[in-house]
C-alpha cells in the first residue's frame, strides 16, 4: 500500500509509503488519506495524528510530476481534478480541529509540505530538506503555499519560491516553518511518548533540541532588500545592483526558471499576504488551472524528469518578455469552476 493507516496508543499514524519514489504523493494517496482523517475527527481513541515517511530519505518529494505530465498531455480531467483533491485535502489539514503532528524527516517539498506544514506541530531533523522549487518546472508553489509563504518573516517566502532554495533545519526553526526540532535518532522515542497520551507541547518540549545557527539569518537583510519589488524585473535589478557573490548567484538560478511561472509566483506571495486561507487555495487553483493549459509545465517536466538535459526552452523565454495582462488571465476567476469547500467539495 502506498499509504499505511495504523493506531499506535493515542496517535493516529499516516505513513506514506512509497519510498523508492521518496514518498511523492498520488492521486490515489490523497483520495486514501481524505476518508481516515475524517473518520479520526470522531474517534475518541486518537488523540492525535501523526504523519510520517517511509524510508530514510523522504518524507514527501512532491506530488507525482510525470502522472500530471500524462494527464495533462492526454487531456485527462485528473489533471486539475487530482488539484482539487489535494486542496481539499490541505483545507482538511489546516483546519483538523484534534493535534496533527508532521515528522519531517528527510525531502519535504511541494506536494510534501501540503501534507505537513498546515498542521499544528512540524517537527524537522538533521536530515530534513524543504523546498518549493515548482518554478524550475514550469508549476506554482501551491498547497497552501499562497498562503504559509507570506507570512514567514520579512520576504524569505519570496526568496524561496523564485530560487527553489532548500532550507534545512536550523532555517526551518528560524522562519517559523518547523515548531521544534529533533534528531532523527530520538523520532522513535517521541513517538512512543506521545503514544502514551498526555501534553504534546511537553512532549516536544522535552525532544526539542537546538538545530543549530541558522543561514538565512545571516542573509535577511539581503533577501529582504533585494526580494521586495513586485516585479521579477526590478527583482533582478536589485540583485544586479548588489553586485555580491552571493547576489549574482541568485540572479543566475532566477533566470533559469520558467518566467511565466515566476511572476505567478511572485504575484501569489503578494496577493496571499492580503487573503485567508480559503482566498489562497482559490487562487491557487485559478492559477494552476491556467498553468496547466500552457507550454512551460510539460516543457520543464521534459527537461528536468524526462530527458534531463536541464535546458528548458521557456514562453516567454525571458521574464522581462511577461506580459501583465497574460498574468491577470492566469489569476482570474474560474466562474462555476472556483474552488470551494464544504461537505460536497472538501
Amino acid at each position: 500500500m502506498d499509504v499505511k493507516f495504523s493506531q499506535n496508543g493515542a496517535s493516529g499514524v499516516i505513513t506514506l509509503n512509497r519510498p523508492e519514489a521518496l514518498n511523492a504523493l498520488t492521486l490515489s494517496m490523497v483520495r486514501d488519506i481524505t476518508p481516515v482523517l475524517k473518520d479520526w475527527v470522531n474517534d475518541l481513541a486518537i488523540e492525535h495524528v501523526v504523519i510520517e515517511g517511509a524510508g530514510e530519505k523522504g518524507f514527501c518529494a512532491g506530488g507525482d510530476i510525470r502522472a500530471l505530465h500524462d494527464w495533462g498531455r492526454a487531456g485527462d480531467a485528473k489533471a486539475t481534478g487530482f488539484y482539487r483533491e489535494e486542496y481539499a485535502l490541505n483545507h482538511l489539514i489546516k483546519t483538523f480541529p484534534k493535534p496533527y503532528i508532521a515528522l519531517i524527516d528527510g525531502i519535504t517539498m511541494g506536494g510534501g509540505v501540503g501534507v505537513s506544514v498546515h498542521g499544528r506541530y512540524r517537527v524537522c531533523t538533521e536530515n530534513t530538506v524543504f523546498a518549493m522549487p515548482e518554478t524550475g518546472i514550469g508549476l506554482l508553489p501551491d498547497v497552501g503555499g499562497t498562503y504559509f509563504l507570506p507570512r514567514l518573516p520579512g520576504y524569505i517566502g519570496t526568496y524561496m519560491v523564485l530560487t527553489g532554495a532548500r532550507l534545512r533545519a536550523a532555517d526551518l526553526c528560524y522562519a517559523g516553518i518547523a515548531t521544534h526540532y529533533v534528531s532523527t535518532a530520538q523520532l522513535e522515542s517521541l513517538k512512543q511518548e506521545l503514544a502514551a497520551g498526555g501534553d504534546i507541547d511537553e512532549t516536544l518540549a522535552r525532544f526539542h533540541a537546538d538545530a543549530g545557527s541558522p543561514p538565512l539569518a545571516e542573509i535577511r537583510d539581503a533577501i529582504d532588500a533585494c526580494f521586495h519589488a513586485n516585479s521579477i524585473v526590478d527583482i533582478l535589478a536589485a540583485l544586479a545592483a548588489a553586485d555580491t557573490d552571493w547576489a549574482r548567484k541568485q540572479l543566475d538560478i532566477i533566470n533559469t526558471k520558467s518566467p511565466t511561472s515566476s511572476a505567478v509566483a511572485l504575484r501569489q506571495m503578494r496577493d496571499g499576504a492580503k487573503a485567508d486561507f480559503n482566498g489562497c487555495m482559490q487562487i491557487e487553483m485559478r492559477a494552476v488551472t491556467r498553468l496547466m493549459a500552457l507550454p512551460d509545465f510539460y516543457e520543464g517536466v521534459r527537461a528536468v524528469i524526462l530527458d534531463k538535459d536541464n535546458a528548458p526552452s521557456w514562453t516567454p523565454p525571458d521574464h522581462a518578455g511577461v506580459a501583465a495582462a497574460d498574468i491577470e488571465k492566469i489569476f482570474a476567476s474560474l466562474g462555476l469552476d472556483e474552488l470551494k469547500f464544504g461537505d460536497s467539495n472538501a
